[in-house]
This record gives structure tokens, sequence and C-alpha cells, in this order.
């Protein structure tokens, strides 16, 4: 079970995307993926096909996150990366570690999601079992955010300039149809505030192979 998560989401500037989307499927990803701890990494785009999407990386566990490997990485970044990160926009970069998980990861990377950040006093415990059980959703992530790992200075995000969020905690729903999780989202009995809810369709998944640390 992957317990960390860095989550970015941003938008793009719109004569980069091309030249974004090479660099993040053929370098980037493949890079990052690559180091000790880490499983898998995802590029989500959102629903409506603007310029904005959510990438994320899944690790064994938070500390990954601050190895001396990766943010050697995130302090050296390549020319291409350099290139890249001076045409992100709004960004907001955040890491976490898993509060709870509901459903099942299925044999490909979801095809659409939902994610929520969000403000409460305490983590909703619970909410996740009852996404999945309303149908058509694959699996629900909770996650708090790890403040210390998250503010963590690098060479990386002097370039693109943008920090953690103010939520403290994210919702990821992966879903089996696009926007399954809206009507639930906005039906669910939880005290919490400060929201940013945004749906997303697949645009490129590598996962580490079995075996490999």
């Amino acid at each position: 079970m992957e317990a960390g998560l860095m989550a970015f989401w941003s938008d793009i500037t719109p004569d980069y995307m091309q030249r974004f989307q090479q660099w993040h499927n053929c370098e980037h990803i493949p890079e990052r993926v690559t180091s000790p701890g880490f499983r898998r990494g995802c590029r989500y785009r959102a629903m409506d096909n603007r310029s904005h999407f959510l990438m994320f990386y899944e690790t064994d566990v938070p500390d990954a996150l601050a190895s001396d490997y990766y943010l050697d990485a995130l302090n050296n970044p390549t020319p291409w990366t350099q290139e890249a990160l001076t045409h992100f926009k709004n960004p907001v970069r955040n890491v976490y570690s898993l509060v709870e998980t509901s459903g099942g990861e299925g044999p490909f990377a979801a095809p659409w999601i939902t994610s929520l950040r969000f403000n409460a006093e305490i983590a909703p415990k619970g909410v996740c079992a009852r996404l999945v059980s309303a149908g058509d959703i694959l699996r629900a992530r909770l996650y708090e955010v790890d403040e210390k790992i998250s503010r963590i200075m690098t060479s990386e995000r002097k370039i693109y300039g943008g920090g953690p969020g103010a939520q403290q905690f994210l919702l990821i729903v992966e879903e089996a149809l696009p926007n399954a999780a809206a009507k639930m989202l906005a039906g669910l009995d939880v005290a919490i505030s400060d929201t940013f809810q945004d749906s997303y369709w697949l645009e490129m998944s590598h996962r580490k192979k079995s075996g490999v640390a």
C-alpha cells in the first residue's frame, strides 16, 4: 500500500502544451518513478480539456518525498525541466500521508478522478467507504498534508514559484464513469470548508515494475 503522495495542480501556458506533454511523458515521470520508494506517476487533465492538470506520484511512505535522492533531483533539475517549469501557472504542490482508503486498485490507473481539497477540524473518517458503497466509484483515498515536507524549498520550486496549498486534507476519488463522484460529494454530511473540487481524465501513467526498489 502506497502511503505517501505528492500532488501538483497547475495550469500550463497554452502554447507550450505539446512540449510540456513530451517532457512529462518522456523525461520527467520516468525520472521520478525510478526514485527509491516511488511506485507510480500520473497526469490527469481537466475534464473541459483546458490546460489545467493534476500530476501526482505515489510512494511507499511520505518520507520518500524527502529523501536525499529525491531532493538531489529537485535541486538539480535537467535543462528540459528548467524550461518546462517556467510555463507552470498558478501551481500548488503538497506532500500527503494516507489517512484511509476504500475500494480496490484496478489493473490500470483510473480513467477518471475527482480531487477535493478541504479543511476540517478532524479527518472525516469513513468517508471513503461511503463513497465506494454508492457505486461507480473504484476507489477513494483520504490524505492529510505533511506540512514539514511540503514546505521544503528546492531549486525547482524557485523556478515555478508555487508552494503548498492552504487545505489540510485531500480526497482522491477514482471513478468508473466521468463525474461519478460529483453528486455523492455534494451530498456528504461532513463539516468541511475552503474546498477546491476538480474532475479530470487520465492522460498519462507510469508504474514501477513489481520487485524494483
